[in-house]
């Protein structure tokens, strides 16, 4: 179809909206609460054009032929002024405090565009309402004073993750967005995945932050800094820093690092290669036995977090392995103070991560070993790019360096953790190898790759027929556990990620995770594989050292202390 926007004729296709066409021709409408990933909410307002002489939103309204749009009217632009300063007297006065800020709040950015300030320092005459913070959890805090309604959490909670924490009810004051049956977030089916907090377009929802905390100690040196950095955060870092999602950063970002002040500067990607090590040994184990199949990977914490919720009889399939940024903490806080001939409770463990959940994970209990915690701090890529910024370093100028020696080496399987069906993908190559006692070729399972919601392989192994299934998405997961809990599943491993991609579009990681920034992320990830002369982590030397010298077998007693756990129900 034809249509006209701002009096430039353009080609468009039936069943877009005014928002799509517009975005497609290059013309940006400002929006508070549409979000690509769920239908258009139509909510506050701000998307307002004039579409053959009536003012309409633009994100719900489909066009026409012929149709005739304008964007930025003089009465368009008023409306919206009219919109923001009606938001900011229901809002707080605290942006530059706010953990929002740093150009990551889509209100506080409009304003600036649109040129409506902020009321001054005094919110005398406001209509600020007081509100509780909920900081029930280790991971995120829920700020309702900031909120504006948009609905985006209760949307992407509710259609996206199929968890439907929240919800929105009418109160004497008008509508208010709660937690379902008035519960804290701690005592909510909350997973803690953050997709929530990703979308909030305001600073109501977000990660709790411990950054002053950890920059005042890097310049005290007041421990012994080891730090882990997770597979995702090489190829989505770059982006707080204006570079391409998916490029691989890992130089520049361990220069950073030294400079920051880590003693030891290590990649999660070797833990996850011990986490194939010890997870594969188990797989084989389970088979032969034919005991708690089908078994479920460990790796993420928010489908942790969702089977102990939603459905904790199935709690003994899930693999006993601790994740890999936890295998980290424990070999940290054991196998490197022998190396380094230092005390294991000198060592301060710090894991940058792509994830929210991963707060929480390190706060459990189990996740010690005599009395030292595996992992003592998690900050996400954003508080990472954060910290780069507070201490003055200009990232896209840096020299390139490398990771320290016997913690920092990791295969291209392990890289590939990052992304939906790289785990199973990476124990894959392990376990069909040592089954055969050949290397297998090719490496690459096309069948579990990608981002559709349930992807399934059979792999043929002489006479065992070894069947899987890559969930991607904590909302893909009825169907397949509902086979679980009848008796019928034809599975013997499952991968869950909770959040749809994988890592690299974890809670924690940049805003913008579109499923088109996804792919990018997702594309370096295989590139990166590619180019790594080790693929699969049995090849890794420094994980057959760890084993030669300091844990024995995989899934031996030692590797049992140190790398194992167990998980409980929590369900209300």
């Amino acid at each position: 179809m034809d249509i006209y926007i701002n009096g430039k004729r353009t080609q468009t296709i039936l069943g877009q909206t005014i928002l799509e066409a517009c975005a497609d021709a290059q013309v940006t409408i400002p929006t508070l609460c549409h979000h690509r990933d769920i239908a258009p909410q139509g909510v506050c307002g701000i998307c307002i054009v004039e579409a053959d002489g009536k003012e309409v939103k633009a994100c719900d309204t489909p066009v026409k032929d012929e149709m005739k749009i304008f964007t930025h009217t003089e009465l368009i632009v008023e409306k919206r002024k009219k919109i923001l300063k009606e938001i900011l007297e229901g809002h707080p006065n605290d942006c530059l405090v706010c953990e929002k800020g740093n150009g990551n709040c889509d209100l506080q950015n409009l304003c600036y565009e649109y040129e409506v300030p902020n009321r001054n320092k005094s919110s005398e005459g406001s209509k600020v309402q007081a509100e509780g913070i909920d900081n029930t959890t280790f991971g995120m805090v829920r700020d309702m004073s900031k909120c504006i309604l948009c609905q985006t959490c209760v949307a992407i909670c509710r259609d996206v993750q199929k968890l439907s924490v929240y919800e929105t009810i009418m109160t004497d004051a008008g509508k208010k967005i709660v937690i379902r049956d008035g519960k804290s977030l701690d005592e909510s089916g909350c997973i803690a995945c953050g997709q929530c907090l990703k979308a909030c377009p305001v600073g109501a929802l977000y990660e709790k932050n411990d950054l002053k905390k950890l920059n005042r100690m890097l310049r005290n040196r007041e421990k012994h800094f080891v730090v882990q950095t997770a597979p995702a955060i090489k190829h989505i870092l770059g982006e707080e820093f204006g570079m391409e999602p998916g490029e691989d950063i890992s130089g520049k970002m361990l220069t950073a690092l030294r400079l920051l002040g880590f003693n030891g500067i290590f990649s999660t990607d070797f833990s996850a290669d011990v986490t194939i090590m010890e997870e594969g040994t188990e797989l084989l184990d389970r088979i032969k036995k034919g005991e708690k199949l089908p078994m479920f990977t460990s790796c993420c914490p928010g489908w942790i977090n969702y089977a102990e919720k939603h459905c904790p009889e199935l709690l003994d399939n899930i693999s006993s392995c601790k994740s890999p940024q936890q295998m980290f903490g424990a070999l940290s806080k054991s196998y490197y103070p022998e190396l380094e001939e230092i005390k294991g409770k000198d060592v301060y463990g710090v894991a940058i991560m792509p994830c929210i959940a991963k707060k929480e994970e390190i706060e459990r209990p189990a996740m010690a070993n005599d009395g030292i915690r595996d992992v003592d701090m998690v900050i996400t890529a954003r508080e990472f790019a954060k910290l780069i910024k507070m201490n003055h370093i200009d990232f896209r100028h840096l020299p390139e360096s490398d990771y320290d020696e016997f913690l920092g080496l990791g295969s291209g399987a392990a890289r590939i953790f990052a992304t939906s069906g790289g785990v199973m993908e990476a124990a894959l190559r392990t376990v069909v190898s040592t089954l055969t006692g050949e290397v297998i070729k090719p490496l690459e399972f096309q069948e579990i790759r990608g981002f559709k919601g349930v992807k399934e392989a059979v792999i043929n192994v002489d006479d065992l027929e070894i069947r899987v299934a890559v969930v991607n998405g904590i909302g893909n997961i009825k169907p397949v556990i509902d086979q679980v809990r009848n008796g019928n599943s034809p599975y013997h491993f499952i991968e869950v990620m909770a959040c749809a991609g994988g890592c690299i579009n974890g809670g924690g990681a940049p805003i913008a995770s579109h499923r088109d920034v996804s792919e990018k992320r997702a594309k370096g990830l295989y590139s990166s594989d590619l180019d790594n002369g080790l693929r699969r982590s049995y090849e890794n030397p420094e994980v057959t050292r760890l084993y030669d010298n300091y844990l024995g077998a995989p899934g031996g007693a030692k590797s049992h202390h140190l790398l194992h756990t167990h998980y409980g129900s929590r369900k209300q």
